[in-house]
């Protein structure tokens, strides 16, 4: 018989007290231990935001402003070329139109 009988008489009086017991802590420790890591990830949100960005720039760097320009002009000629396949049967002048305009730079 230990000291606690004094502190808990009713685990004392009932056995299965201690079961219970044991069973509702095995319940409630990883729900406490999940609001605990929540809670982490919260507070330090934006500094886990930023090693990640920094992370992705490290494997893939962003491209410069030139090489971003270039490609936006790249995409409108390739959609102005596929619009002239698009009309070539039916509005042979207007796909030649559209082919002169993605031509020009």
């Amino acid at each position: 018989m230990s000291f606690l009988t004094v502190a808990f008489p009713a685990e004392a009086a009932f056995p299965f007290t201690q079961a219970v017991i044991g069973l509702i802590g095995a319940y409630v420790r990883p729900a406490l231990g999940l609001g605990a890591l929540m809670t982490f990830l919260m507070v330090f949100k934006p500094l886990i935001l930023g090693v990640a960005q920094a992370a992705v720039l490290l494997v893939k760097p962003r491209k410069s402003l030139e090489q971003r320009l270039q490609a936006h002009k790249f995409n409108g000629k390739r959609m102005l070329d596929s619009l002239a396949n698009e009309y070539s049967l039916t509005q042979p002048n207007f796909a030649a139109e559209l082919r002169s305009m993605a031509g020009r730079d």
